[in-house]
């Protein structure tokens, strides 16, 4: 049987999200996942990016990741999405990357995608839930499977207790006030071990 193969698709100004990105690989890969951490584009222009120190040694740290495509959502059998929260709802560059998937969604290929997400705020009640509702309502027009964690672990409960998917706060100097990290890699052993029952139940 083969691995699943899980895209890990994130946008991070702090490096928060990325972070929980690479906490959701090291945990899909002890899963027996093959896995991609991917960025997706960046909207903003240089000068803005350039008067915020976070945002641009983030940029910096994030350099090498690879930006996202339609093949990379193509070749995966499960997405985690990490994203902060802008006003309650996903940030422009990461709906921007949704909205570009028009293609594989018309020709179906968007279909039974087994899909998480993340997120992360300054404040507990920042918005966190809300954008990942926004984010699952695009899956189910992908005709995507949700995996959300819901209350599926012990863990969830020490991470602030989203059962829509882990979230965290960040502070003024960009730490994570709650420890998330093995809700993180719980979400996405889960995920995969969804994913892979999708995926035998093909075969």
């Amino acid at each position: 049987m083969s691995n699943v193969k899980l895209a890990v698709v994130f946008y991070s100004m702090g490096g928060t999200n990325y972070e929980m990105a690479k906490w959701a690989a090291e945990g899909a890969k002890e899963s027996g996942a093959d896995v991609k951490v991917l960025k997706v584009e960046e909207l903003a222009p240089q000068s803005v990016i350039d008067e915020n120190e976070a945002w641009k040694a983030t940029v910096e740290a994030t350099k090498d990741v690879p930006v996202a495509t339609s093949d990379d959502i193509e070749w995966a059998d499960a997405i985690i999405f990490s994203v902060p929260t802008r006003f309650g709802n996903l940030p422009a560059q990461m709906k921007q990357f949704l909205d570009t998937q028009g293609g594989l969604w018309a020709s179906g290929k968007t279909v039974n995608k087994v899909v998480s997400g993340m997120s992360s705020a300054q404040n507990p009640h920042g918005g966190q839930e809300a954008t990942l509702l926004s984010l699952y309502t695009s899956m189910m027009h992908w005709g995507a499977i949700i995996a959300a964690p819901g209350y599926s672990d012990p863990v969830i409960f020490g991470a602030g207790g989203n059962p829509y998917g882990t979230s965290v706060t960040v502070d003024q100097e960009g730490n994570m006030v709650e420890d998330v990290e093995g809700a993180v890699k719980h979400q996405a052993k889960r995920t995969v071990n969804i994913a892979q029952s999708v995926k035998n139940g093909n075969q």
